[in-house]
């Protein structure tokens, strides 16, 4: 049964059978895999899982494409199906027990890319690879590296966590109803300890952050007010720094150093 894509919830479904095989294949599945994969939709990514991972939990918001989903993939012992929104699924009630870490997928909704990376990295001890679809601007932010136009609060964010690269990039036309953007795969490898050490990650954050709402001044400029000018010269010093530096041209151990210094 064919339902009508709802705009709201921004469906969009992987028509393109040879990128769903690619996906496949991207993800490695092993035997004792355990999946959460975000907006199932039909069920084709999901039973394809579940040919090559020991589970498949098969997340969709859809409640009328939830009935199809259950449809679709009888049959499949190691599918389950949970009509929720992956902002309120905790996934630590679910994989909790777990000896091993889960792998997360998902071709997920772009108006809300951000609240649900922050969200997965909230259980990052459960998880450990993240694949998403994602708009290729986007995908292009995440992986940024310093110097990068693209480089962002939003980048500090997620490599302090995982890392992160563009698997490969995939044309609007692979989905049904098509898109205005083409998208990328995206791979967060979950890192066991975060990429830099900080004495307080609030204060690391919070510098990131007040950096980047006004990139365009410097380093300086940006945390007026956030850093005693004092301390903030000291860092230029002992760290050999330009003082007119900006914010996208310091890397994770820059900021890293400033906080902790």
């Amino acid at each position: 049964m064919y339902l009508k894509p709802k705009k709201r919830l921004g469906q969009n479904f992987l028509v393109d059978k040879n990128i769903q095989r690619k996906l496949i294949t991207a993800y490695e599945l092993k035997a004792s895999d355990c999946v959460l994969e975000i907006g199932a939709g039909y069920g084709e990514l999901t039973m394809l899982i579940a040919h090559d991972a020991a589970f498949v939990y098969a997340l969709e918001i859809d409640p009328a494409l939830c009935k199809t989903l259950r449809d679709n993939t009888q049959g499949y012992a190691n599918i389950k199906i949970i009509n929720q929104d992956i902002l309120r699924f905790n996934l630590r009630r679910y994989f909790g027990r777990l000896k091993n870490k889960i792998k997360v997928v998902g071709n997920i909704p772009y108006y809300i890319t951000t609240p649900i990376i922050e969200h997965l990295l909230r259980y990052r001890d459960k998880i450990e690879t993240i694949f998403i679809t994602l708009q290729k601007e986007f995908a292009k932010r995440i992986t940024a590296h310093p110097g990068s136009g693209d480089y962002s609060s939003f980048s500090c964010f997620v490599q302090y966590y995982s890392i992160s690269g563009i698997l490969f990039f995939i044309k609007k036309t692979s989905f049904s109803p098509i898109p205005k953007v083409d998208s990328c795969v995206v791979e967060l490898k979950i890192r066991e300890k975060p990429a830099v050490q900080v004495k307080n990650e609030k204060l690391f954050f919070r510098i990131i952050r007040s950096a980047f709402n006004q990139k365009r001044k410097t380093l300086r400029n940006s945390l007026d007010g956030v850093i005693p000018l004092r301390k903030l010269s000291r860092f230029f010093q002992v760290y050999n720094i330009d003082r007119h530096i900006r914010p996208e041209d310091l890397t994770l151990r820059d900021f890293a150093n400033l906080a902790n210094l």
